[in-house]
């Protein structure tokens, strides 16, 4: 699996990044939530550059103009529902895409010892198209991992994964390039070092799902 970090080539993007980690800047939900449609818009520019093209010509109201334009069949898939505004501006940017869903969580057992849980899956064809998958941060890798392998039995075998996830731990990157075929790459815009015993991101942002949709109850 190849890494691709946007964050270390300084741009706009990090003033984002900087926005979607601020605990002032978090309190509004609607102003976090159009944060994280920003980088998925970001994310997904910029991957369009790694894409198949060819030329094609276009009838102008005055003549022909020679354009090319992306080849590929792309799925979108996020993981819900943090990963929901970040999968929003992906198709702002990749609008004929077709899209995934998958609820994929945390069951906690006893203490701080907890499995993947997946409970609902929606995938089209993924056979000759490139998968995208997003999801707001990749804490452990494990979710992305059964994400990964869930979406496959889904729907096939695609030509090519991209994982979009705007914060990373180290620890996550390094399980998924152990993991992950040659024909995945992830893309990232900051990693974080640390990892507290909960397996939460330090210093990450919070839980991206409750500062997007406002909080959930644990039952």
């Amino acid at each position: 699996m190849k890494v691709i970090n946007l964050g270390e080539t300084n741009s706009a993007l990090n003033n984002i990044i900087a926005q979607v980690r601020d605990r002032k800047v978090q309190k509004d939900s609607l102003r976090f939530r159009f944060n994280l449609e920003r980088l998925g818009q970001i994310f997904a520019y910029e991957l369009s550059k790694v894409l198949d093209y060819s030329p094609r010509e276009i009838s102008t109201p005055l003549a022909t103009a020679n354009v090319s334009t992306c080849d590929s069949k792309i799925v979108a898939a996020t993981i819900l529902r943090a990963g929901l505004p970040i999968h929003k501006g992906i198709l702002d940017i990749f609008d004929n895409a077709e899209s995934a869903f998958i609820a994929a969580f945390r069951k906690y057992h006893k203490g701080d010892d907890f499995h993947i849980a997946i409970e609902y899956c929606s995938c089209p064809s993924l056979s000759g198209k490139i998968l995208i998958v997003a999801d707001t941060m990749i804490a452990t890798g494990a979710s992305m991992e059964i994400t990964y392998n869930k979406l496959l039995d889904e729907g096939g075998t695609p030509l090519f994964t991209h994982f979009i996830s705007p914060i990373c731990s180290i620890y996550a990157i390094e399980y998924l390039q152990k993991r992950l075929p040659e024909n995945t790459c992830l893309w990232t815009a900051a990693v974080d070092e640390e990892l507290t015993s909960k397996s939460y991101i330090i210093p990450g942002l919070g839980d991206a799902g409750d500062l997007a949709f406002g909080a959930k109850m644990n039952l």
